[in-house]
């Protein structure tokens, strides 16, 4: 139903990993940034609704949020983008 990404980086500021996935509303309560005491790296996480919202990679508390468009909807967030015909249909209607 949202997008949830979580990114893994050094103390230095350098990526260990970056996962995106679908996730339910259970995983998206983990959004935020947390310190790995033992390993030294720090893992920011954010979640979204709505297609094509997880672009950017959280990197700070700013950013690393729960960004909800709408507070139900039938149908779940990580979706595919429409179709170009569609996006025409509409800009010249």
């Amino acid at each position: 139903r949202y997008c949830l990404t979580a990114h893994l980086f050094t103390a230095h500021g350098e990526s260990t990993s970056v996962t995106k996935k679908c996730a339910t509303g259970e995983e998206c309560h983990l959004v935020g940034c947390h310190h790995h005491g033992d390993s030294g790296h720090t893992e920011c996480v954010s979640c979204c609704e709505g297609m094509i919202c997880n672009v950017e990679i959280p990197t700070n508390a700013s950013n690393a949020v729960f960004a909800v468009l709408q507070a139900r909807r039938a149908a779940g967030g990580c979706r595919a983008a429409p179709s170009l015909a569609l996006l025409l249909t509409l800009v010249t209607t």
